[in-house]
């Protein structure tokens, strides 16, 4: 494990992290800004399938949202811009009443990112001090190690704690507990885990374990600081090889300025906040381990009845929750998408998208619960 000091590792913030389009204070990126050609889709998929390459070495074109996108982004800020405000205020309380300060934020991205921001102001208006990173976590290869370095030489380890949007089969989650599985500074204790819905039901804290339309889950990075997922092109560094030479090897990502016109990361940010600081009182969130091990229960059934059921041998091919099928139709190759109902708002964006890709739909009921909505991708490549 790399020795790095606090200067160094200020200096290094200072000099490479960048944060986007959000505030320079709100959060910030603890990424490499590249550039590498976009990939068709389906020849990405085949790739990936085949094993030839991993998904964090390619990237497709992010195209810009379409107005019938926008206009139902906007209609799930109506319907839940209220929850997302309250349960914003109840998982910072609750980190507040866990954690000394400085707390120490470290959002996955994208996914993590907004809820990260929106905490931070939370954290903030509590009155305790609070700072913001933005790293890359990568299923299959793991936390970037350098920029959690970076991170841990400057501020320690005893206040962080990691945010994601919500847990669709739980994978990031183990690619969490995997990386971090030999470390001492984490064993001994759960690791901090915090997103807005559990739905695997395997996070530290969160504020429900409900499949729900978050906002955020439904846009790229036109909601997320105008920045691509992250990229890994090359060799992935465990704790154990990084040195004094390799420490600044962050993973990677594309900025996207021409998305720029589309971009409401700032907008939905304010937007939250103006109603989060107008909120009555609010409990702390509580999430429990009988919370948890009920969607956990849920959760594994449903994702191996379905490989059963669909011949899936790779799960990776399963893409449960809203947001996860929502993700699945814009950048992946989708076969099939089950719904729990018909004409559920919640999935009025996914709707649309079948029809625009002309994927198949299936209304399953409560056989995909807890659940609302899963894509299967198509198998193009071995399983």
């Amino acid at each position: 494990m790399a020795i790095i000091s606090k200067d160094r590792a200020s200096e290094l913030v200072l000099k490479h992290g960048f944060s986007g389009s959000y505030q320079k204070k709100q959060v910030t990126f603890l990424l490499k800004r590249t550039y590498i050609e976009p990939i068709d889709t389906i020849k990405k998929e085949r790739l990936i399938q085949s094993g030839e390459k991993h998904y964090s070495q390619m990237i497709s074109v992010e195209s810009a949202p379409t107005e019938r996108h926008l206009q139902l982004f906007e209609q799930a800020m109506q319907q839940g811009q209220q929850r997302l405000a309250k349960e914003v205020q109840q998982l910072a309380q609750a980190l507040v009443s866990h954690f000394a300060t400085p707390i120490v934020l470290v959002s996955f991205v994208r996914a993590g990112v907004p809820l990260g921001v929106l905490l931070y102001h939370a954290i903030r208006d509590l009155g305790c001090e609070c700072i913001h990173y933005g790293i890359s976590i990568i299923r299959d290869r793991g936390i970037d190690f350098a920029a959690l370095e970076t991170i841990i030489a400057k501020h320690g380890h005893d206040s962080i704690v990691f945010v994601d949007g919500w847990t669709g089969k739980g994978a990031i989650r183990q690619e969490l507990q995997r990386s971090l599985s030999n470390d001492s500074r984490f064993n001994g204790k759960p690791i901090p885990l915090v997103v807005l819905s559990d739905i695997a039901g395997c996070a530290w804290l969160a504020a429900s374990g409900e499949d729900w339309l978050i906002p955020s889950g439904i846009l790229g990075s036109t909601v997320s600081g105008l920045i691509s997922r992250s990229i890994c092109e090359g060799e992935v560094l465990s704790a154990k090889e990084l040195n004094a030479n390799n420490i600044d090897q962050w993973h990677s990502c594309i900025e996207y300025p021409h998305l720029k016109e589309f971009d409401t990361s700032q907008q939905f940010i304010e937007q939250i906040n103006q109603l989060r600081r107008s909120l009555n009182p609010q409990s702390n969130a509580v999430w429990t381990e009988a919370y948890q091990q009920v969607q956990q229960t849920q959760s594994q059934h449903v994702i191996r009845e379905l490989a059963k059921k669909y011949n899936i041998q790779n799960i990776n091919r399963i893409k449960p929750s809203i947001a996860e099928a929502t993700r699945a139709i814009l950048r992946r190759v989708p076969e099939l998408v089950l719904l729990r109902d018909a004409d559920d708002p919640d999935t009025a964006l996914l709707r649309h998208l079948t029809c625009i890709t002309k994927t198949p739909v299936q209304i399953v009921g409560d056989q995909i619960a807890p659940y609302k909505a899963i894509t299967l991708i198509q198998k193009l490549g071995k399983d």
